[in-house]
């Protein structure tokens, strides 16, 4: 009996890429990785609690009653040939032991800020901007802040001008994918340029 044999390839194997969501406390970092992910969403999510009042800062969040402990994770198909796994971290510095272990394997990531409490994001672009890990600034639009521009972001973080800034939702699926796509672009010109210097 004869078998049918075919020596054409199969589909490719997307390229799994290790993407960081950062920023600080109740920025929407779960958020945005809950209106991405085509899986459910693992989060680490616990209840505040009065013993944490004197380490956290609400101020501005709210009525956010729960916090990210550990990691929140996802996944996003961007194209047959790109897979993102996404990793959220904690805002709180309390956490901050944890972001080690969180960008190993990085290879960006997106730093969510809040206009109201802009501030907070200065702990994740510190951290990235040392690592010379590539990463975007999205500025989460929450209703009723007051709205600024790109450019008056860009100025008030003096950000690198090679740095993209943009507007997001968090809540919004595709808001948040454009989101990621932008980063990804970043990232592929940000290698290209590192590329070109060392064969020079």
């Amino acid at each position: 009996m004869g078998y049918a044999r075919s020596d054409a390839p199969g589909p490719a194997t997307p390229t799994a890429v290790k993407i960081l969501i950062a920023g600080g406390f109740g920025v929407g970092k779960t958020t945005l990785v809950g209106s991405v992910s085509e899986t459910r969403a693992l989060t680490t999510e616990e209840d505040l609690s009065e013993r944490g009042a004197d380490v956290d800062d609400l101020s501005g969040v709210g009525t956010k009653s729960t916090t990210t402990v550990v990691m929140d994770f996802g996944r996003i198909t961007i194209s047959d040939t790109l897979v993102l796994y996404l990793f959220g971290t904690p805002g709180q510095n309390r956490f901050a032991f944890l972001w080690d272990e969180l960008a190993s394997g990085a290879l960006g990531a997106v730093v969510l800020a809040d206009t109201r409490r802009l501030a907070d994001c200065f702990p994740s672009l510190d951290y990235f901007e040392q690592r010379g890990m590539p990463f975007v600034v999205a500025v989460n639009q929450f209703d009723g802040a007051r709205r600024y521009t790109v450019d008056q972001v860009r100025q008030a973080l003096d950000l690198d001008p090679v740095v993209p800034v943009l507007l997001c939702d968090a809540r919004v699926r595709e808001s948040s994918r454009e989101t990621l796509i932008t980063l990804v672009e970043h990232v592929q010109r940000v290698h290209a340029v590192r590329r070109q210097t060392v064969q020079v």
